[in-house]
C-alpha cells in the first residue's frame, strides 16, 4: 500500500497565495496513477485546511501504519524563526505559526512505513531535517526517509503563472522528465532534474535522504521498450565486444528501393536488429565505431559499441535486474 497526503493552502487571512491549490491538485492527479493508468499512490487531497490541529492530525494519520510508502506534499506559506521552521496554517498567530517542521520530522522518523517521503513547496522549507535542538548543524533522518524541498532554510519560494516554480518543475519531472530508460522516476532523479533547471542564483532546492535503495515515485513508458533493452546482452555477449555491421542491416539497402544499393542486400532479421541498435544509439547506449552515424557504419561495414551508460544497462540486463 502506498498513500499520499497532498495539501495546498491559498486562503491565508492576511497574505493569500494564488498557486498552492493548483499545485496540490495537479500533484495529486499525477501521483495517484502511473503513466499507463495503473494505480500508484492512494491519494488524499486536502485544500485550504483551516487549522493547525486539523493539519497535524492529517499528517499523523498519514504516517500511521505499515504501508510500503507514505508521502507528504505541502504547498503554502512557510515561516522560520529562532525556534525553527513551520508550515503555516490559516489560524497562525504571532506565537504559533503552524505545524513545526521539527514535529513533522519526529512523525516521519517514528513512522513504520517502509519509505517516507516529504516534499515541501514553501518558503524556508529547507529547514526541515535540521532540528534547532542541534543548532541546525546536522540532519536527523532515520533510514527510509527522503526530504525534497523547494528552497534553502534561508530562502523564499516563488510563484509564477499560477504555480510554484519548484512544483512546476516537479510536475514535469513526474510526467517523465526525470525518468530513467526503464521509465522509473525516483526522488533522486526528480531532484537532479529540478537542480539542473534552476540556476545558481535562483532559489535552490534541497534534497536530504537516508536510504539504501530508491523507491520509484512513479513509472512512465520506458524510453526503450524493455523487450528491446533486454537484448543488449544478446547483441553484446561481452561488454567490450563490438557488434559488426554490414549493408544487410540497412532496410533501405534493397533492390525495391529506387537508389543505389550494394550487396549484401537488406536481410529482415538483420534489419530488425539494426532498428534496436539505432534505438539504443538514440538514448546514448550505443555509438558507431569509425563513423558519425549508424547508417554509414552499416553501409561501410563498420561496427558499433556500448557507451559507459550502455555498459550500465548491459550489466543490469546481465544481472536480471531489468
Amino acid at each position: 500500500m502506498r498513500k499520499a497526503l497532498v495539501v495546498g493552502i491559498n486562503k491565508y487571512p492576511s497574505s493569500p497565495l494564488y498557486g498552492c491549490t493548483n499545485d496540490a491538485t495537479e500533484f495529486a492527479k499525477i501521483i495517484e496513477t502511473n503513466g499507463d493508468g495503473s494505480p500508484n499512490f492512494d491519494t488524499r487531497l486536502v485544500l485550504d485546511v483551516r487549522t493547525k490541529s486539523e493539519l497535524k492530525r492529517l499528517i499523523l494519520d498519514l504516517f500511521t501504519g505499515e504501508s510500503e510508502a507514505a508521502l507528504l506534499y505541502f504547498s503554502g506559506h512557510g515561516h522560520i524563526d529562532g525556534v525553527g521552521g513551520y508550515i503555516v496554517t490559516p489560524d497562525f498567530t504571532s506565537d504559533d505559526f503552524g505545524v513545526s517542521m521539527d514535529e513533522i520530522l519526529i512523525m516521519v522518523n517514528s513512522s513504520h512505513a517502509k519509505n517516507r517521503i516529504v516534499i515541501l513547496d514553501c518558503c524556508f522549507s529547507g529547514a526541515v531535517g535540521s532540528p534547532q535542538i542541534t543548532g541546525g548543524q546536522s540532519s536527523h533522518l532515520r533510514e527510509g526517509v527522503s526530504v525534497l524541498t523547494a528552497s534553502r532554510a534561508s530562502e523564499p519560494s516563488l510563484e509564477v503563472n499560477g504555480h510554484g516554480v519548484f512544483t512546476n518543475l516537479l510536475l514535469n519531472a513526474l510526467r517523465g522528465g526525470a525518468s530513467d530508460l526503464t521509465g522509473n522516476i525516483t526522488p533522486g532523479s526528480v531532484y537532479a532534474y529540478i537542480d539542473q533547471a534552476l540556476g545558481p542564483w535562483e532559489q535552490r532546492p534541497i534534497f536530504k535522504t537516508n536510504i539504501s535503495q530508491f523507491i520509484s515515485l512513479r513509472s512512465v513508458a520506458p524510453q526503450v521498450p524493455l523487450t528491446s533493452l533486454r537484448k543488449l546482452t544478446n547483441y553484446f555477449p561481452n561488454s567490450q565486444e563490438e557488434f559488426l555491421l554490414d549493408p544487410s542491416f540497412e532496410d533501405t539497402n534493397s533492390p525495391s528501393v529506387a537508389h543505389q544499393v550494394v550487396t549484401p542486400y537488406a536481410i529482415p532479421e538483420n534489419v530488425a536488429k539494426f532498428k534496436d541498435l539505432q534505438q539504443f544509439e538514440s538514448v546514448g547506449l550505443v555509438v558507431p565505431s569509425g563513423e558519425e552515424h549508424m547508417y554509414f557504419a552499416a553501409m561501410n561495414s563498420k561496427s558499433c559499441r556500448l557507451t559507459a551508460l550502455g555498459y550500465h544497462y548491459w550489466r543490469l540486463v546481465r544481472d536480471k535486474r531489468i
